[in-house]
């Protein structure tokens, strides 16, 4: 036993660059788990300044002097926070606020509904089954109220937190695009001059990953602005909300769209009931959903992530798990990169088995 452990340990962690990588990987591993939220605003600047780092390129594609580039890019962060800062947020929180209000008129109208299936399939359902739901749902409800409309001094350090992650980020984003390359040639000093492994790794991740992150974002803007501006034509409550509920739902594969449509039609039932409107509404969003499957994500992405959908679902799971949104929008990246990791290893050639019992 001990020999087919040594015989595996020396096939796959025989090169020192595999020593390496898995020194680097257990230490980048250790450093988010235990230090993640004291490093939170450098990593949040890392992701973002990965993402602005196309636009960088693009115009200095086209003549632009690289401080300059790196000046515009940083106005356009600064912009869109303002937008979303003075603009979205302000009236998201305004329809938040709105639909917990109304929440109460909407559970009385979903008790009656509920009452009647007792009647209509009373081998199937009961009352008390029923008024065991509804008393469920309105609790959830109601707390839920009661944290959105109590959100004063008592989350006043999280307004802190936030304002520093505004100040801090943007102008962390800044160097990282003015002297990225002077850190990564600094940390490439400090590493072996011969990494294949890594250049391989470090390659996969510049293209596929870097291209997939802009490309959902992108995508993640265009879908919610289009969701809005359809909504807000069709004179759907809340459409802001749903828009952005509609744009994020893209980042979760083959599951976001069907799960997204539940608030979608709830809300458009409670509106109008069941009516030519809501037809129009769920043929709207059904619309957008195929737009976005078959003509955006092909023209985002024109190299896909070649995965299995048990892979991405998976991936989506795992990742989701440790780290709540952030991980569930990075989980395609970050199996693409073990995906990566796994291809470049360097392996050496298994020993014959009839040399081993010599």
């Amino acid at each position: 036993m001990i020999k087919v452990f040594e015989r595996w340990l020396e096939r796959y962690f025989g090169e020192e660059e595999a020593v390496l990588v898995a020194v680097l990987l257990i230490a980048g591993i250790a450093i988010v788990v235990s230090m993640g939220v004291v490093l939170a605003p450098m990593i949040a600047a890392i992701i973002i300044a990965f993402l602005m780092q196309g636009m960088v390129a693009q115009l200095k594609s086209w003549r632009v002097p690289h401080l300059v580039a790196v000046s515009i890019a940083f106005v356009v962060l600064v912009t869109s926070l303002m937008i979303i800062l003075l603009l979205v947020l302000p009236t998201m929180w305004e329809q938040a606020v709105a639909l917990v209000a109304e929440a109460p008129r909407m559970i009385q109208e979903g008790q009656k509904l509920l009452m009647l299936l007792p009647e209509q399939y009373p081998q199937l359902f009961t009352a008390d089954q029923m008024t065991q739901l509804t008393n469920a749902v309105g609790t959830e409800l109601g707390k839920l109220g009661q944290t959105v409309l109590s959100f004063s001094v008592a989350q006043l350090p999280i307004i802190v937190g936030a304002l520093i992650y505004l100040i801090l980020v943007p102008i962390l984003v800044f160097f990282f695009l003015k002297d990225g390359d002077v850190m990564l040639a600094w940390l490439g000093s400090i590493l072996p001059r011969e990494r294949p492994v890594m250049k391989k790794i470090w390659y996969e991740m510049n293209e596929q990953i870097a291209n997939y992150v802009r490309g959902k974002v992108i995508e993640i803007v265009i879908v919610a602005g289009v969701t809005g501006i359809t909504f807000s034509l069709l004179g759907v409550n809340y459409a802001l909300l749903l828009a952005i509920i509609t744009g994020l739902s893209v980042v979760i594969p083959y599951i976001g769209a069907a799960v997204a449509v539940l608030p979608v039609a709830i809300i458009g039932f409670f509106q109008w009931g069941w009516s030519q409107e809501l037809f129009w509404l769920l043929i709207a969003y059904s619309i957008i959903q195929a737009l976005d499957g078959n003509v955006l994500v092909p023209l985002l992405f024109s190299e896909a992530v070649k995965m299995h959908a048990v892979a991405i679902v998976l991936s989506v799971l795992v990742f989701g798990g440790l780290w709540g949104f952030w991980g569930v929008f990075f989980a395609i990246p970050l199996a693409t990169l073990f995906k990566a990791i796994i291809y470049a290893w360097p392996t050496k050639p298994a020993v014959d088995s009839s040399l081993i019992s010599e």
